[in-house]
């Protein structure tokens, strides 16, 4: 089954295009947002697979400091450090909205310089900050790579990528960021996609849900909730579960690299004739060796055989796509010519160069 038949199938399959989602997942509460944290540490305990301290200049001082601010000098004798079970790395986590003090968070931690593997180690207290130079939370613990990295003499076998790990709820919050929800009179909702028509359903879909008109579509990407004199916080986990209708617009996107072809429902094709055929050439090269009779005199000698094969598509044939097309219309009519989906690319910006296509052609 070909990439544009099963494309079919799931259009068949799929829900029609009248059915409606929760405002909550198409829109987000403008403010309400993740913070991102950022940090430098040490992992230890890890079987010889950590940087190389002659050639991370940064773990081997990392190191010694650490061991100074744990009273132990090694300031002397830093040149004779020669340890592979030490990799500095970077660890990053997301700090979500209302998160409170005391709470955990999961942590990514990657390596920094030259360790092979990270299974195994330990992350040392490391301050995680924000843009702000505050430090949010401090992490540690034990990771997990979810990798598996063996090395022999003369091959090795790697799956993952064993030089980043996750610790989960590895990090606990020292400071909150400040969000007063509940204090807020207007609000103001972002959509994910930003559309005008979907921006005006959601405003109307609030208004006949709470009345009053409080809901007001700003911009494609925005609606202002006017909430004074209500339970916002109620307000919003009402207004989060209702329904609406979205709307996109007709947009068909090409992944080049991997043949990969996306479709907007609302894609419409003009009327025009749409042909396809290649030219292929195939020469095959099968030698053989004549092998003179016994004391003959001759040589053995390879006489070559050539086969040349031409196809020139000529049993193909042409597909007229009528206006007004919709998706599952021209897919059917391509796939009626036999179409792959690489030259699926090509003819699709052939429609849109001929002006047929009613929609935007993004090649990625």
């Amino acid at each position: 089954m070909t990439m544009f038949r099963l494309l079919v199938v799931l259009l068949l399959l799929a829900a029609p295009a009248v059915a409606q989602v929760r405002i909550k997942d198409i829109a987000d509460i403008e403010g309400v947002r993740d913070n991102q944290l950022v940090g430098y540490g040490l992992v230890v305990g890890l079987n010889g697979t950590g940087d190389q301290l002659y050639n991370a200049v940064f773990t081997r001082e990392s190191l010694v400091a650490m061991l100074e601010r744990l009273g132990v000098n090694t300031r002397d004798q830093i040149l004779n450090m020669q340890t592979k079970n030490v990799a500095a790395v970077m660890v990053t986590a997301n700090l979500p909205a209302f998160v409170r003090g005391g709470s955990r968070i999961d942590v990514a931690v990657s390596a920094l310089g030259d360790a092979s593997d990270l299974m195994g180690g330990t992350l040392l207290v490391t301050p995680l900050i924000a843009a702000d130079g505050e430090v949010y939370a401090v992490a540690q613990g034990a990771l997990t790579t979810a990798a598996i990295a063996a090395k022999g003499a003369a091959a090795s076998v790697t799956r993952g990528v064993p030089t980043s790990g996750k610790i989960a709820n590895g990090a606990i919050v020292e400071r909150e960021v400040k969000a007063a929800l509940a204090a807020r009179s207007l609000v103001h909702l972002a959509l994910r996609n930003p559309d005008l028509t979907t921006a005006e359903r959601i405003a109307s879909a609030v208004n006949r849900a709470i009345g009053g008109a409080p809901a007001q579509a700003l911009d494609p990407r925005t609606v202002a909730l006017d909430l004074s004199g209500q339970d916002v916080v109620a307000a919003l986990a009402r207004i989060e579960e209702l329904r609406v209708q979205p709307d996109s617009p007709a947009i068909v996107v090409v992944e080049e690299s991997s043949g990969t072809i996306v479709m907007g429902d609302n894609v419409r094709i003009s009327t025009v004739a749409v042909a396809q055929g290649n030219l292929t050439v195939r020469v095959t090269e099968t030698p053989e060796v004549s092998q003179p009779g016994a004391f003959s005199g001759g040589q053995t000698v390879v006489v070559p055989r050539t086969q040349v094969q031409v196809q020139d598509g000529s049993g193909e044939k042409m597909a007229v796509v009528r206006g007004t097309a919709t998706l599952r219309d021209l897919v059917a009519s391509l796939n009626a010519l036999g179409i792959g989906p690489r030259d699926m690319i090509s003819i699709l910006q052939s429609i849109k160069a001929a002006g047929a296509l009613q929609a935007d052609l993004e090649v990625r």
